[in-house]
Formats: structure tokens, sequence, C-alpha cells
């Protein structure tokens, strides 16, 4: 790929990771053969090669694009919003009281003859 082409490429799209997706589906389209969209829309073509006609094509304007509408996006406030179950609080922990042995279900475990 040439660097001039791509300088100029870049004052026409702005950004380089929208350039480097343009040419790339352009250089499939292009290396896919046959008629259609997959000819140079460009004349002199011999020397260059896939990349650089995909470049010179949008440096002239030969390949349009549309960049989408940026809308900014905002965290949601927490007013009104149910909080998930585990993250409410236990009544005996936030207070700093001691636990009593009520507060926790004993076990039984089952007797087994060996």
């Amino acid at each position: 790929m040439n660097a001039e082409l791509v300088k100029k490429a870049l004052e026409k799209v702005l950004n380089p990771n929208v350039l480097v997706n343009l040419v790339s589906q352009r250089v499939r389209q292009l290396n896919r053969g046959g008629g259609g969209v997959s000819r140079p829309l460009i004349a002199d073509v011999a020397s260059l090669g896939a990349a650089d006609i995909a470049l010179r094509e949008i440096i002239e304007d030969k390949i349009g694009f549309e960049m989408p509408e940026i809308i900014e996006l905002t965290r949601p406030t927490g007013k009104g919003r149910k909080r998930p179950q585990h993250w409410t609080k236990n009544k005996t922990a936030s207070a700093g009281e001691e636990n009593d042995a009520k507060d926790f279900p004993v076990r039984k475990r089952a007797l087994t003859h060996a």
C-alpha cells in the first residue's frame, strides 16, 4: 500500500478505522473478479495492487460511504430501580450486633452406621 495514497484517503474519510474497513471490503470485491462491482472504477490500474486501487477510488470519490449518526449515551439514574435481592442488607449485620444462635438454622446430620 502506498503511504501517499493512505494520507490522501485519510483526508477524505477522517477515521483510520473506517478507512481500513472500506479498503478491505473493496479489496475483497476487486479480488472476487468478474464484472459489476468487481472491476476497478478508475483507469490506469496496470501497476497498482488491489489496495492501491481501492485507495485511489476513495480519493477520486468513486466510492461513497456514510458515517452513522453519533448518539450520546446517558447513564440511567438509580431512582425507582429495584436492587437485586443479594444486595439487601441483613438487619443484624448492618446494626453491628452479634448474631444469636437462632439467626442460623441448625443442620441436623443423619446418623450412619458403619
